[in-house]
């Protein structure tokens, strides 16, 4: 007679679960913190117009902490929704429409606030990686008719990376995602894993 053995299903799913190799969630969580900083980098770029997109008008000359901050009434969607979508684009008069209203300026400042935040300290990812693959797949549709390539760009590339994160709970290494997996709040709703 043959006895089948069950493991009870685990309480609390952690990373090393899934990866079980140490290196490979190294990697995953270099890749998360990348992730991470570059929203976070892209938010207080847009708040402040440090100069590395925002502050820098058509002549290339670069005013920091100038007019196009958005702490100083500057629209952080203004530049790339009126100037950067493609006259060929089915989307354009939608994505016009949005630039500059001030539901899209919050709604994006706070996106890449929270997804950065999320990302870099490996809580929250499964939030995140729903935001952020809907944050990169509108800035992909803004980006059609892509010049590369017909359907993938880095926005696909972004989308599809801060989803695989999630998904291997990216967060635990390097992060504090096993200890938010814990609390009491995350065990009652797994969906803020």
């Amino acid at each position: 007679m043959t006895t089948i053995q069950r493991h009870p299903k685990l309480d609390v799913l952690v990373e090393h679960d899934l990866v079980t190799h140490s290196m490979a969630r190294r990697a995953l969580a270099v890749l998360r913190v990348a992730f991470g900083l570059t929203f976070l980098w892209a938010f207080f770029d847009k708040l402040f117009a440090l100069g590395f997109h925002t502050g820098v008008n058509a002549q290339g000359v670069t005013d920091r902490f100038g007019p196009a901050a958005w702490i100083h009434g500057g629209s952080p969607t203004t530049g790339f929704l009126k100037n950067g979508v493609p006259e060929n684009n089915p989307f354009q008069g939608f994505f016009n429409g949005m630039a500059g209203q001030a539901w899209a300026d919050w709604l994006f400042m706070a996106g890449l606030l929270g997804i950065g935040l999320a990302l870099t300290l490996g809580i929250g990812m499964r939030i995140a990686a729903a935001t952020g693959a809907l944050l990169y797949a509108l800035m992909w549709a803004a980006s059609l008719p892509l010049e590369n390539n017909p359907v993938i760009d880095d926005h696909m590339l972004g989308a599809i990376s801060v989803v695989v994160l999630a998904a291997l709970l990216a967060g635990d290494t390097w992060g504090f995602g096993q200890m938010w997996a814990k609390t009491g709040l995350v065990r009652r709703y797994r969906f803020l894993r």
